[in-house]
C-alpha cells in the first residue's frame, strides 16, 4: 500500500500504561523492508520470553553500528495481512510479533548510542524509548514524486505485452529492475533506483 497521509511521530504518545520495546532487525530483513512499502512489520521465530502486548510502543533498530530505523505499535497477530517477505510461507498468526509502523527512517537511519542489544526483542524503560523516539525529530515534509518503470517487451499484441510486463515485474522485482523517480514538475532530475538506492544507468559514465 502507498502512504498518502503523513504519519505522526511516536514522540507525541501520551499513553502511560503502554510498555516499551526495542526490536533488532537482521540486516537482510532491514534491506527487505526498504524495498517495498508495508504498513506493518511481522516477525516470526521469536523467543517465547519476548511477549510485547498489543498497544506497546516499539523502536525498530538495526546494527552494527546500532541505528534507529522506525517506530511502531504492537498490533494483534494477523493485523495487516501480509507474509514475512523473507519467508512467504510463514503463518502470520502463529506467534508472530506484528508492529504497525508509526514513523519510518529506513533510508536515513539515526545513530544510537549505547551497547548492542542482547536479543531480537528487548524490553525498554519508557524514558529510554522516548529518548530514542525524540532522535527522529519532526516528520519531513511530503511531496509528489513521479515513478516509472519502462521495459522493452516483444509481443504480438498490446494485451500480451502488458501480461509479459507484469510477469517480468513479479519475477525480477525491485532487486533487479531499475525504477526511475523524479520530483513532480522536474523530470530532468530523474534518478534510477535499484535495491532502494540510487543506481547509475549510464554505461558511458562507468567507462
Amino acid at each position: 500500500m502507498t502512504d498518502t497521509e503523513p504519519r505522526t511521530s511516536g514522540t507525541t504518545d501520551g499513553d502511560p500504561t503502554a510498555g516499551a520495546w526495542a526490536v533488532l532487525l537482521p540486516d537482510e530483513r532491514y534491506q527487505a523492508e526498504r524495498l517495498v512499502h508495508h504498513d506493518v512489520l511481522e516477525l516470526t521465530g521469536l523467543p517465547a520470553a519476548a511477549r510485547p502486548r498489543p498497544g506497546d510502543r516499539v523502536a525498530v533498530l538495526v546494527g552494527e553500528p546500532l541505528r534507529l530505523v522506525a517506530l511502531g505499535r504492537v498490533a494483534r497477530a494477523g493485523v495487516g495481512g501480509r507474509e514475512d517477505p523473507d519467508d512467504p510461507q510463514s503463518d502470520a498468526t502463529a506467534g508472530a510479533l506484528v508492529v504497525t509502523y508509526t514513523r519510518r527512517a529506513l533510508d536515513e537511519p539515526v545513530p544510537v548510542d549505547g551497547p548492542a542489544l542482547d536479543g531480537p526483542v528487548v524490553a525498554l524503560d519508557p524514558a529510554a524509548w522516548r529518548a530514542l523516539a525524540d532522535r527522529l525529530g519532526p516528520p519531513p515534509a511530503r511531496r509528489t514524486w513521479l515513478v516509472s518503470l519502462d521495459l522493452p517487451i516483444e509481443a504480438a499484441s498490446r494485451a500480451e505485452a502488458v501480461r509479459i510486463f507484469w510477469s517480468y515485474v513479479q519475477e525480477l522485482g525491485p532487486r533487479e529492475l531499475p525504477a526511475f523517480v523524479s520530483p513532480s514538475g522536474d523530470e530532468l532530475a530523474m534518478q534510477a533506483f535499484v535495491l532502494g538506492v540510487e543506481a547509475n544507468q549510464d554505461p558511458e559514465e562507468d567507462a
